[in-house]
């Protein structure tokens, strides 16, 4: 990515993962083209609304260990999400709040301390091609924006018009807090429900999980109780964000903003949107349990 120096951040420190992402590619699931985006979109659209931009306009999204970024111009900047020291030129920056940078000051967002991912805004936004409607970076697909290295020149503005909260989730859990502690994830029955085994069903309602160092955009893979289920071969079936797949050694798989559109395994279970957020900064190690939601047949 390239360049000039009137309307631009420079990626002075990548760190382990940082991408571009707004509200991603809804609607294009027939076509095989997962919907990506933000994975903890209250903490993106209010990374937004503190700079001036609309709620949906891209940002950087970190993982785990941040990102560093010299301003080419003077530019208001803002960061939400996983909690991190955010340094400026060296000294202490709040989070949550707008930051104004001058031309050549560097802004560090450094290793989250609680979460795992990071929302950088720029006031004008991002502007990077867009891919069916989107700039975001979908892992598992390769479309839209690579994965952002050092030195890399990002132009800022102006914001595209398209950039609103149309079809864009807002979930309920509030953005720039990190996720401390257990997580207790609301879910509703999947279209394989019925394969869960009588001890299948406890493990699921009663057990505890781990979330595995495998995670990723794509999915958190989770260690636990095996959740036994039926035994037999199941077609391909559509996928959606959320959707958790029992897999033949009892284990799950809770899929993200990068998952698939198809799977072969049963989905016994779907996440509730409002409960989303939380995964995207559920750590390696997190402890998280599941409540099916009350009214189910």
């Amino acid at each position: 990515m390239t360049g000039s120096r009137e309307q631009a951040v420079r990626i002075r420190r990548a760190g382990a993962l940082t991408t571009v992402q707004d509200c991603g590619r809804p609607g294009y699931a027939h076509l095989g083209v997962p919907r990506s985006g933000a994975l903890d979109a209250p903490a993106h659209h209010l990374a937004n609304r503190l700079v001036g931009n609309p709620p949906a306009a891209p940002v950087l999204e970190t993982t785990l260990t941040g990102v560093a970024v010299s301003a080419e111009c003077d530019v208001v900047a803002a960061v939400t999400g996983a909690l991190a020291p955010v340094r400026i030129d060296g000294l202490d920056a709040r989070m949550g709040a707008a930051i104004t940078l001058r031309r050549g000051q560097l802004l560090e967002v450094r290793s989250a301390t609680s979460g795992v991912r990071s929302y950088l805004a720029f006031s004008g936004g991002l502007a990077v091609p867009r891919v069916l409607g989107s700039a975001s970076a979908d892992l598992l697909s390769g479309l839209g924006p690579a994965r952002l290295a050092d030195g890399d020149v990002l132009q800022l503005g102006p914001l595209d018009e398209t950039d609103s909260v149309d079809g864009c989730a807002l979930g309920e859990l509030p953005a720039g807090e990190g996720v401390p502690g257990p997580l207790q994830l609301v879910i509703h029955p999947g279209p394989r429900f019925d394969w869960l085994a009588g001890r299948g069903l406890a493990a699921l309602e009663d057990g505890q999980w781990t979330v595995s160092p495998d995670s990723n955009r794509v999915a958190l893979r989770l260690a636990g109780q095996p959740v036994l289920r039926r035994r037999g071969e199941l077609a391909s079936e559509g996928l959606v964000s959320g959707a958790i797949q029992a897999l033949p050694d009892g284990h799950l798989v809770l899929f993200l903003a990068d998952h698939p559109t198809t799977g072969g395994y049963p989905v016994i279970a779907v996440v509730d949107p409002a409960s989303l957020p939380a995964c995207a900064q559920a750590r390696p190690g997190s402890k998280i349990s599941f409540r099916l939601a009350s009214g189910r047949e």
